[in-house]
């Protein structure tokens, strides 16, 4: 009997089922309290990433598209020749005049010598003329006094042909007609030979113009050949590659024994004085002006910003200096905003202390204030180039 009331108890009790754990029935208080501290400081963080977006976007223009700039002076060979000594190494510091390389001089001495001994055989052609202008001068000068002896000569032949005339006639006969007609034929000769004379006279004095001016024509020689001895003399010179102006030697491509041609680049000398070219938007230049004072922080030179100023803008976008200009008149254009140039310079004082770290090529973000109280272009002076250190 007591297993059988036993048996309905169990399924009884096995019917009922278990209470749950209370651990599972309440959730934690801790979660909900976590879950709105994170939703409060994402909250918080959006709304400070806004207020700094709008705050920036409306006081500050910022570029990163900005580079380094400066002058690169190519430093070529003026005549061609074989290099025989470089006398300078890869960003070495020269000084405007110094030698930065000399070619073998023998051809242009060569040339020098067969010119001066051109001009040494013109000026003895000078002389030679000269004498035989004389020549010439002193042949027209008898030319002349035989013309004068000529007409003295016909002179007295007429009077004597006249005297013969007046003694010889229809009513007097005191001289033979024989010798009326000498006198006749002498009047005659004397007049011929007068013109010969006169004839002769004028070849000389033409003879005296052939000569000056052949002589003018050597002289003109000879200067053509002191100018062409100038001219070797400086090609001369130029066998010495002096540098152009004072910097440091970059792209060095020469070396002993290398024969170079005329206009060949050999290296480069990079000024000391640099400047940003910073490429603001088009939309952006509304509110910059010559003279605002600009942070600039360069790429290789972390955590240190340089202070320059606004000095000049691009008198065009950069794509109008491109190799190949857009062409805006077709169908199918696209509105794309345009980047202008803007120079920014930097205080000289500024770029000396750096010692030579900031070299053109590098990467640089320029940001303006605008805007602001502190936005007004500062008037500043003229920033100069950096001075060339005097030559040695």
């Amino acid at each position: 009997m007591s297993n059988q009331n036993s048996l309905p108890e169990q399924k009884v009790l096995s019917a009922v089922p278990p209470a749950p754990a209370q651990s599972a029935a309440l959730p934690p208080q801790g979660s909900n309290t976590r879950i709105l501290v994170i939703a409060g400081v994402v909250a918080v963080a959006a709304l400070l990433a806004g207020g700094r977006m709008w705050y920036r976007s409306h006081y500050f223009v910022e570029t990163e598209n900005a580079y380094v700039a400066g002058h690169v002076h190519p430093v070529s060979a003026r005549v061609a020749g074989v290099v025989t000594r470089v006398l300078i190494e890869d960003n070495q510091v020269v000084h405007e005049g110094d030698v930065i390389a000399e070619l073998d001089p023998a051809d242009q001495r060569v040339k020098i010598e067969q010119i001066q001994a051109q001009i040494a055989s013109a000026e003895q052609q000078v002389l030679q003329s000269a004498a035989q202008v004389s020549q010439v001068q002193a042949q027209a000068s008898a030319a002349g006094a035989q013309v004068a002896q000529s007409e003295a000569l016909v002179l007295r032949a007429r009077q004597d042909a006249e005297r013969y005339g007046q003694l010889y006639n229809s009513q007097m006969k005191a001289v033979s007609k024989a010798e009326l007609d000498a006198a006749n034929a002498g009047r005659s000769s004397a007049v011929a030979d007068l013109a010969a004379r006169r004839d002769s006279a004028v070849a000389a004095k033409a003879q005296i113009g052939a000569a000056s001016a052949a002589s003018e024509v050597l002289k003109a020689q000879v200067r053509v050949l002191r100018v062409q001895l100038k001219d070797a003399q400086q090609q001369l010179a130029y066998n010495r590659i002096l540098a152009p102006v004072s910097g440091r030697i970059g792209k060095r491509a020469l070396e002993v024994g290398q024969r170079v041609q005329a206009g060949q680049q050999l290296t480069a000398i990079v000024q000391d004085n640099v400047w940003v070219t910073a490429n603001f938007k088009e939309t952006q230049l509304a509110d910059l002006q010559k003279g605002q004072t600009v942070k600039v922080t360069i790429d290789a030179l972390p955590g240190k910003t340089l202070e320059g100023h606004v000095e000049s803008f691009a008198p065009a976008s950069g794509a109008q200096f491109a190799l190949l200009p857009a062409d805006n008149a077709t169908g199918n254009f696209t509105k794309i905003v345009q980047r202008v140039p803007v120079k920014i310079v930097f205080r000289a004082e500024d770029v000396k202390a750096l010692n030579g770290r900031l070299v053109p090529g590098m990467s640089a973000v320029a940001e303006v204030e605008v805007n602001g109280k502190d936005s007004a272009p500062a008037k500043v002076a003229a920033v100069a180039p950096t001075a060339a250190p005097a030559a040695h």
